[in-house]
């Protein structure tokens, strides 16, 4: 994104998000969830595990160290059930599916990058320990906040959660009982001159039946309930006008879904997991890997402070960079993009930033607190501006200590 965001009279941003039955959010949470049973036992535990999937099986395949024992088979065959994939009908049937497992040690290359003492084990959190403990690879990592929404997220990929996630749900409590797992949304947004105004485009793709109660589904019964119990209870009134484009499964038919229809892999949707286009990406994915991977811990720190940012009125949009080298603890570069948004220079937010975070990885998994089995919720309808859960990574308690780095008042 660039000024011109915010000196256009007239722009149009799209973002999308999908359900949880979606192939590749499927495996995302399969491999979140082999994580969360690992480190929920042992918090030391390193996990790098992916997932794939097709019709009939799922393959789990990976690096792990751990000291504790998993079911991975039963565990697998849960995540899928509780999906909504528990009846062939569906397409995929989470109790009769094959699960082949091929997961082997890290890596002992990677293992001394990142415990440069060779201690592994968590302990008080001695500066000796956090200065012990490298990024588990290289890489940048991006965060983002705007102050568009109350999560200070963008306009798009916020709305486009909220409408995958109340598709779950219609789905789930039976109101919308033709539903079946697999899903997508997408919302477009009209801006003048970096301003939301009104939501141009709505689109809705739904798995379905193919009859219900004995009747065949028509495309119109199902457009009218998902506008019904999706759309309306979802998008707030003074966002739609008579202009708004709405879309409901716009070819007409979407019975064959979820992995039936699409083979999935872990880390397919790294724009859904994130921002939605708006800020950028650097590449890593976050599912099935543990915190000591900057990936992911680092991408949730940039987020944090990217938040924190905004909520200290230094600036209305921020993006974060962070970037990394293997074994190395500190942070080789902090950037700070505010798009002429920002109150005092970036170059002086980046000071305030570097003085008031501590970047280094070990230091953000004691801030966060992310040693604990929290994962696989996180694995569907985004990892940031969840305002349906308590994440540390979103909190703006360092607000205050950013505005008196920066010489703000309150």
């Amino acid at each position: 994104m660039t000024t011109t965001f915010m000196k256009s009279p007239k722009y149009l941003f799209t973002s999308e998000s999908v359900t949880e039955g979606h192939p590749d959010k499927m495996c995302d949470q399969i491999s979140d969830a082999i994580l969360d049973a690992m480190i929920k036992e042992d918090p030391s535990s390193r996990v790098a595990c992916e997932t794939a999937i097709k019709t009939g099986y799922v393959v789990t395949f990976g690096e792990v160290t751990t000291k504790t024992y998993v079911d991975i088979d039963a565990l697998v065959r849960q995540v899928v059930n509780e999906i909504g994939y528990d009846r062939g009908k569906k397409g995929f049937d989470g109790t009769t599916c094959g699960v082949l497992v091929a997961l082997a040690n890290q890596s002992p290359d990677i293992a001394r990058g990142v415990d440069r003492n060779g201690q592994s084990e968590v302990d008080t959190y001695s500066e000796e320990y956090l200065a012990a403990g490298g990024a588990g690879d290289q890489g940048m990592m991006f965060g983002f906040a705007c102050d568009e929404t109350e999560t200070l997220m963008p306009m798009p990929i916020y709305y486009a959660h909220k409408l995958t996630r109340r598709m779950a749900e219609a789905r789930k409590n039976g109101t919308l009982a033709w539903m079946y797992p697999d899903g997508k949304s997408q919302v477009t947004v009209e801006y003048h001159y970096g301003k939301p105004v009104r939501i141009h485009t709505i689109v809705i793709s739904s798995q379905h039946a193919d009859k219900f109660e004995g009747v065949k589904l028509s495309n119109e019964r199902i457009r009218a309930d998902v506008i019904e119990h999706v759309i309306k209870p979802t998008i707030p009134a003074e966002l739609i006008d008579e202009d708004t484009k709405i879309y409901v499964n716009p070819t007409g038919r979407f019975v064959i879904g979820g992995p039936m229809g699409d083979a999935g892999l872990t880390g397919r949707k790294i724009i859904v997991d994130t921002y939605g286009g708006m800020g950028r990406h650097g590449g890593g994915a976050f599912s099935g890997k543990d915190p000591t991977k900057v990936d992911r811990s680092a991408a949730y720190a940039a987020r944090w402070v990217a938040k924190n940012v905004v909520a200290a009125g230094l600036a209305s949009r921020c993006e974060v960079q962070l970037s990394y080298a293997i074994g190395v603890p500190e942070p080789l570069s902090i950037n700070v993009e505010t798009f002429g948004t920002g109150n005092v220079d970036d170059e002086k937010i980046a000071e305030a930033i570097s003085q008031v975070f501590d970047l280094r990885p070990r230091a953000i998994i004691r801030d966060l607190d992310l040693l604990r089995p929290i994962y696989r919720q996180l694995a569907s309808y985004g990892h940031f501006g969840r305002d349906d859960l308590d994440l540390t990574w979103e909190k703006t308690n360092k607000a205050d200590a950013l505005r008196e780095a920066v010489g703000v008042g309150n």
